[in-house]
């Protein structure tokens, strides 16, 4: 069992806090640019700014060609076809709700892969707190999809079946991660995971995409965010719990981020909060205390 350290004990819900956010994120950047534009420009910008800091503090890189490959396959798998699936999905019209119920089944697969692919062992209890989650979540989202009508979903199929994607994209990813990316300091192994994420994402923009991006106030705000919290802050904390723990109880924490959005959403954006949706909260947070207790 990994040493518990200051870190260890406050990075789950430093990264629930911070990732949380990235709904938030996601509805400014909308305001200013194209889905997958925005995304190469927090990419490029994140290189920016971490390759110097991983330099000046002589971070060790991953050993060997092999290993940086690695590195490079996790960070297209956990940002460009993750984060872009899900940005390009709600960007052409999944609702946002719909897309964190799609987005709370990861820790469902993670737990139903982990005896296969990390040898993992999913206990009873366990699986119960990942089932009470996942209920917590649909309660939690259920108000912004009760007016949802049949044709509403059959028009945005394909954008479906992207989110759908992309969330098996992450799963496989956060698997990729723990047994291939384990050398290498982790502003090292970010690094190169945004340049594999910028090398595949790149010529998917300029195919699909005008490659929109409005320079201003908001969207510079919303950029450096995306940066420092999101794409320095967020998947830090998630490679170091990644790395340090079960792979499953790392995933578990997904199920927080819905509730946390919609109570961010509601501060910044005076979206409704109702009773219902209170209780999902509780019963979700139930379901992950739950599925992170050691037995």
């Amino acid at each position: 069992m990994p040493k518990s350290t200051p870190l260890t004990t406050v990075a789950p819900f430093l990264f629930v806090a911070i990732w949380s956010t990235g709904w938030i994120m996601g509805r400014y950047a909308a305001m200013d640019g194209d889905p997958l534009t925005f995304l190469l420009v927090r990419f490029a910008s994140a290189i920016a700014v971490l390759t110097p800091i991983t330099i000046a503090i002589r971070a060790d890189w991953p050993k060997g060609g092999r290993a940086i490959a690695h590195a490079l396959g996790s960070g297209v798998l956990l940002h460009a076809l993750y984060l872009g699936g899900v940005w390009w999905a709600i960007a052409h019209g999944v609702p946002a709700g719909l897309s964190a119920v799609i987005a709370a089944l990861q820790p469902l697969m993670t737990a139903a892969l982990a005896p296969v692919l990390a040898g993992e062992t999913i206990r009873l209890r366990r699986a119960g707190g990942f089932v009470v989650g996942f209920l917590g979540i649909a309660i939690v989202v259920s108000p912004k999809l009760v007016g949802l009508a049949p044709g509403d979903l059959g028009a945005v199929a394909l954008p479906l079946a992207v989110n759908v994607a992309a969330m098996l994209a992450v799963t496989l990813g956060t698997f990729h991660q723990k047994a291939r990316v384990a050398s290498g300091h982790l502003l090292a192994v970010a690094t190169l995971q945004y340049v594999g994420a910028l090398l595949v994402l790149a010529p998917i923009a300029f195919l699909i995409e005008p490659m929109r991006f409005d320079l201003n106030a908001r969207s510079a705000a919303t950029l450096a965010w995306s940066v420092l919290g999101l794409s320095i802050g967020a998947i830090g904390l998630l490679l170091h719990l990644i790395r340090c723990g079960e792979v499953s109880r790392a995933a578990a924490l997904i199920y927080l981020v819905p509730p946390a959005a919609v109570a961010e959403a509601w501060f910044l954006f005076g979206e409704t909060v109702s009773p219902i949706q209170i209780f999902g909260v509780a019963v979700t947070v139930s379901g992950v205390v739950l599925a992170q207790r050691r037995g």
